[in-house]
């Protein structure tokens, strides 16, 4: 048997593979960060459940703010350079953390100060990330490259919040934070050496910011897919992000875990998702592509009713096995939602899809903190994760009510622009229909 280097697909795509370990780099870096910015909030200030959620909904609130004008602005320029700004930027902001606590100077304003400015940084990446990959791979390997990419992200999140139990351990938490601003400067630098030159986007005469969020925005909320799509992400972020807000302050305070466990915890959990990107391609292509995403969604509820089950004498099992299936629900889900996204949405608004989406289904995380947060306050940190859990049980039912379900196969190719007129009756106007 020949040993060697994968053959086939994209495992021959240069481009592809810089792409590829750049997020390895990024991911393995942020899941470290994931972990030491509210442990640092919790064990080197002694921050309140209330303020843990806040920061938590403060990384996440330019998602409310930035999404949609990102989204014009990714539609006008080459998003490759945008990546590896983001990257540096993101990079910079995180070392101060370190700086600070060294100066004996770090306070819960500039956590939030960090975790609001690296989190306007993710919308641009992110936004630019998925309209990236399609000027990169060919549509017919986009369900393949985000697998793949989700494969690497899943076994960072398996490493990751391991590795950063140990480090806050040994290191404190703000010096484990300085590992991922490191990872953000070699992820652009990545970036920065692949060779495709990338079309400049195609623009018919200018147009009002205004006027372009709201093609984006029409495009979405108005599509038989997009919508129902969007409506189960969203209250599915938002009720896991309630009890997600609050998870670490009751490990900590009320399971008795330390930050190595916590750290083991998550590792093992994320076991889930790396099945569910191994299992993505296969998945969708067994059962066909809308019954794999209202399957996958249906995970999300049953998964975070394990939370509050766990018993507090050995609560670890329960929280594995939860993290366990969310991951491969949410893993399954994405891959296939967002490659079905990816190849039908006409390369000229792909940026605005990608950012309305985003403002919709990231827009919820932070008021998911802030009323996990508020909730924990009044009825306690238990009966919290029992709200959320119930919430997300019925997250699945929008998508599953809706004509996604019956979508078997990957399309081939974009739909219509339907910002664009057809042509007048004729020759080119039936093939414009084929």
């Amino acid at each position: 048997m020949k040993l060697g280097w994968p053959e086939g697909g994209l495992w021959r795509h240069s481009d592809f593979l810089k792409l590829w370990s750049a997020q390895t780099i990024s991911q393995v870096g942020s899941q470290v960060s994931g972990l030491a910015l509210p442990l640092a909030a919790v064990l080197v200030l002694d921050a309140s459940a209330f303020e843990v959620a806040t920061l938590g909904a403060v990384e996440f609130l330019p998602f409310l703010l930035f999404a949609l004008p990102a989204g014009v602005w990714v539609d006008r320029m080459r998003r490759k350079p945008i990546l590896i700004v983001t990257d540096i930027c993101r990079g910079l902001f995180l070392a101060s953390i370190p700086l600070a606590y060294l100066l004996d100077a770090l306070t819960m304003s500039q956590l939030y100060v960090v975790g609001f400015l690296v989190g306007i940084g993710t919308v641009f990446f992110d936004v630019s990330y998925q309209s990236y990959l399609p000027s990169l791979v060919r549509r017919d390997q986009l369900v393949e490259g985000n697998s793949l990419l989700e494969v690497t992200r899943n076994a960072a999140q398996i490493g990751g919040p391991g590795l950063a139990g140990v480090l806050v351990g040994v290191m404190t938490a703000p010096y484990a934070i300085l590992l991922d601003a490191i990872s953000f400067f070699g992820s652009a630098g990545l970036l920065g050496v692949i060779r495709n030159r990338e079309a400049a986007p195609e623009r018919e005469g200018e147009q009002s910011m205004r006027r372009e969020l709201r093609e984006g925005l029409d495009y979405l909320v108005r599509h038989r897919y997009w919508r129902p799509i969007s409506i189960t992400t969203a209250s599915g972020n938002f009720f896991w992000t309630l009890s997600g807000s609050i998870v670490i302050v009751y490990a900590v305070r009320e399971l008795d875990l330390s930050p190595a466990l916590i750290g083991l915890t998550f590792s093992l959990g994320s076991i889930g998702g790396l099945i569910g990107a191994l299992l993505g391609k296969p998945f969708s292509g067994r059962f066909g592509v809308g019954p794999a995403i209202v399957a996958s969604s249906v995970l999300f509820g049953p998964a975070l009713v394990l939370v509050p089950l766990a018993p507090q004498s050995f609560p670890i099992p329960m929280l594995v096995a939860s993290f366990v299936i969310a991951g491969i629900g949410a893993v399954l889900y994405n891959i296939t939602a967002i490659s079905l996204m990816q190849t039908l949405t006409p390369e000229r608004l792909l940026g605005r899809l990608n950012a309305s989406r985003r403002f919709i289904v990231w827009g919820t995380i932070p008021l998911g903190s802030l009323v996990g947060g508020a909730l924990a306050s009044v009825i306690g940190l238990h009966a919290t994760l029992w709200v959320g859990a119930i919430g997300a049980s019925v997250s699945f039912l929008p998508v599953a009510l809706s004509p996604t379900r019956h979508i078997r196969e990957m399309p081939e190719g974009q739909e219509p622009d339907p910002h664009v007129p057809l042509a007048a009756p004729g020759p080119a106007a039936a093939a414009a229909d084929a």
